[in-house]
């Protein structure tokens, strides 16, 4: 009997499950039957009129392709014949070349949106025309986005830098006419950055070299203007192409790593630096058509993978050393229509079939090669110091006017300045009297003038702490339910909690004692509430309540913390599920992020935010391996408390700061990052018995965790080291400051990313 209940109850399941699957290809195959019309029955799709079984079977096109997983579509492509190449495109429907004038965009978007597992979206050349809709984020999961050859046009939305699991963003040919946002480097998964063809103004956003792990930025054919940043931080970066715009600064500082440098066609002035000569991948350069001055380096020739050197029509002048060398690979060079004079090398007389040379327009002293005579280059050069000269001269002339105006400002500010300086001499003094120990007064708190430049990017027009009731946290938390617990820690017990309107928050509790002055808290959270760095958790409001039931003599106050859900840095080091342990890179981003958050919080701020309870339980990780450090400020916000609680007992200063010192603290951060965490209690014994390990390779494979020890180079490992044995020093003047920590961790990702680079290069070769 037993076996026939079984049995129909496999049948049952099966049942389900059939008529679940079947449900979900109906469903899909509706919204692909709406996309078609929204596309208005492209041929390219012809092949649904007729077809009745699962587009996860529908075999591939030229045209168009779907591929599933699990029965959830996961890639669409569909490529249409509606090029965009119509010159004269003023945001209307043309027809024949863009959908008609009915299509909408944005019910396009809308219906893609319901294919929740699309990880690959390519729609190109179909016609699409309008603004993208700034739901487009809603596509979470795109792994790749392609919607080149459209008819696209106003900005690219900034919610597209919510996307965060893109790899892959072309737009290319579209006719979008703003600026870049600058919030792309939200995209920390992206490799491919393709916008050519466009009308896009304005400049190159800084902020795109933040995204280390692009390998190709391809802006071409753009209205892009003003100077490029240094894109040395993009170890990663092979492709930088952004011919064909309007930027008018010097050349910019290339990674090492670059093989295709195309910056032709563009207003680059000044000379070829050095460092170009020292970009061993390179293999194509373009730096035609700007105003380049100077003598090109002989080791551009002669870089080791270089195959295309394109200098022609710049200003550069000057002789090519006669003994100049060209590498083995190099097939064409082009130094036509510049300045230059001379003889030409012998590896450019261009007398074999190995490399084609281009170098008419010069002045070089060779008989029947369309060059200038030699006063054409001389001219130009002559016209060219008169030019410095003069240049030097109005210089000179509006500096003396300059120095003039600003005396006379000076005398006349002098008098306001005078009295301001009064007043914030007597809030200074005013504020030591107050705060003796963290020379952190209300006064100076609330005075937006000891706020630094730093600050203000992120608090100008920040509203105040945001009050909340009790009765909201209550109901935010089931009544402080035991479901809700997260822990306790000695800054208070904390609690996870829904709003009403969704948001999910994590609040504190803590118990201070009535003497402590609810003004001085007051403007103490209002502080903190106003930093914003993308690194640390922020203080959304807080409660204050004015009695405790165990203790008369204290206020219960509850702090309101955004809620960070992917748990804390140690659980990631000591899960016990091994295809989840972080490997050494990971390890590496997450210190990163922390040490960019201490920094700001030791120099973004005036006054600096220090003793800031680092350790691994307070950097937490959002979904995306993102850290965010909490409790950060505790010592000021409790520091009164704990000094009215330890009346005429507890730590001396000197001791507290040795125990709570940043730089101290974030050692032993390091320290776990490399051996897994310590047992709690026997910190300081490890380090004092174990340390000296590190020294040898035997030593470090016996301490080390194995995760760190597969996943990481040897030199980046030893700068970990290194970084770990000052910040532990004993002696606190012969540790580190926090800079120098942060630049040795960057140093150390960047050895690592480039050994993980060669590594991979080597098992694929």
């Amino acid at each position: 009997m037993g076996y026939f209940y079984l049995l129909v109850l496999v049948l049952f399941s099966r049942s389900c499950f059939f008529q679940t699957t079947k449900g979900l290809q109906a469903y899909q195959t509706q919204l692909f039957l709406q996309i078609r019309k929204h596309l208005e029955y492209p041929s390219q799709l012809q092949v649904l009129d007729n077809y009745s079984g699962s587009l996860c079977d529908l075999a591939a096109t030229a045209h168009m392709m779907i591929s599933c997983q699990d029965n959830f579509v996961t890639e669409l492509k569909i490529r249409g014949d509606k090029l965009a190449n119509v010159s004269g495109f003023n945001g209307y429907a043309i027809h024949n070349k863009t959908l008609s004038e009915t299509f909408s965009i944005n019910s396009l978007v809308t219906t893609l949106t319901r294919l929740t597992s699309l990880r690959v979206l390519s729609l190109v050349s179909l016609g699409i025309w309008g603004p993208l809709p700034d739901k487009i984020h809603r596509l979470y999961s795109l792994e790749l986005l392609d919607l080149s050859s459209n008819f696209m046009f106003g900005s690219i939305p900034p919610q597209i830098s919510r996307m965060v699991k893109l790899q892959t963003l072309t737009l290319d040919g579209n006719y979008f006419n703003d600026t870049i946002p600058d919030t792309l480097d939200s995209l920390s998964n992206l490799s491919v950055l393709s916008l050519r063809g466009n009308h896009l103004k304005g400049q190159f956003p800084s902020s795109i070299c933040r995204i280390s792990s692009l390998t190709d930025i391809a802006l071409c054919h753009n209205k892009l203007s003003g100077e490029l940043p240094d894109f040395s931080s993009l170890t990663r970066l092979r492709v930088l192409d952004v011919r064909e715009n309007q930027f008018d600064s010097q050349l910019p500082v290339m990674p090492r790593g670059l093989v295709t440098a195309l910056l032709g066609k563009n207003l680059f002035s000044g000379e070829i630096p050095a460092q170009v000569g020292i970009l061993t991948h390179l293999q194509h350069l373009d730096l035609s058509f700007n105003h380049l001055s100077g003598t090109p380096a002989s080791a551009l020739f002669d870089l080791p993978n270089i195959s295309y050197l394109n200098l022609a029509s710049n200003m550069l002048s000057g002789s090519l050393p006669e003994q100049i060398t060209c590498g083995s690979k190099l097939g064409f060079v082009d130094i036509s229509s510049n300045k230059l004079v001379g003889k030409l090398p012998s590896c450019l007389d261009n007398t074999s079939d190995k490399r084609a040379v281009k170098f008419g327009g010069n002045c070089l002293s060779i008989e029947g090669h369309q060059q200038h005579q030699s006063s054409y280059c001389k001219e130009a050069n002559t016209r060219k110091t008169g030019r410095k000269i003069a240049l030097l001269i109005a210089i000179i002339v509006g500096s003396i006017l300059l120095l003039v105006i600003l005396a006379f400002g000076v005398l006349f500010l002098s008098r306001r300045c005078f009295e301001r300086k009064t007043l914030e001499t007597q809030i200074r003094k005013k504020a030591v009297q107050e705060n003796p120990t963290t020379g952190v007064s209300p006064d100076i708190l609330a005075n937006a003038r000891f706020i630094s430049e730093v600050m203000k990017l992120g608090t100008q027009g920040s509203p105040v702490s945001r009050l909340f009731s009790l009765e909201e946290l209550e109901e935010a938390t089931n009544n402080f339910d035991s479901s809700m617990f997260m822990g306790e820690s000695p800054a208070g017990k904390l609690y996870k909690g829904r709003l009403e309107n969704g948001t999910y928050v994590a609040i504190r509790s803590l118990n201070l004692l009535k003497r402590y002055s609810i003004q001085n808290l007051k403007v103490r959270l209002d502080f903190f509430s106003k930093l914003h760095h993308p690194h640390l958790v922020s203080l959304l409001g807080h409660c204050i309540d004015g009695g405790v039931q165990d203790d008369p003599f204290a206020n219960k106050v509850f702090l309101v913390y955004e809620y960070v859900p992917n748990g804390n840095y140690r659980m990631h080091l000591s899960e016990s599920c091994p295809e989840k342990v972080l490997k050494w890179s990971d390890r590496l981003a997450i210190l990163i992020d922390v040490a960019k958050a201490v920094h700001f919080l030791h120099t973004g701020v005036i006054p600096g935010v220090y003793n800031n309870r680092l350790k691994t339980n307070n950097i937490l990780l959002d979904e995306d391996r993102i850290a965010k450090l909490c409790d950060y400020g505790m010592s000021i916000i409790l520091e009164y408390n704990e000094k009215l609680e330890a009346k005429g007992g507890g730590l001396k200063s000197s001791q507290r700061q040795t125990l709570e010192d940043d730089v101290y603290n974030f050692g032993f951060i390091l320290l776990e990052s490399l051996v897994g965490p310590i047992v709690s209690g026997k910190g300081e014994t490890f380090l004092l018995n174990e340390m000296a390990s590190f020294g040898s390779q035997d030593g470090r494979k016996r301490i080390v965790d194995p995760a760190v020890l597969m996943t990481s180079s040897q030199e980046s490992l030893s700068i970990i080291v290194s970084v770990t044995r000052k910040c532990t020093c004993p002696e606190p003047s012969s540790r580190p400051s926090f800079e120098d920590v942060l630049w040795n961790l960057q140093y150390a990702a960047q050895v690592q990313a480039t050994a993980d680079a060669d590594q991979k290069s080597d098992s694929t070769s």
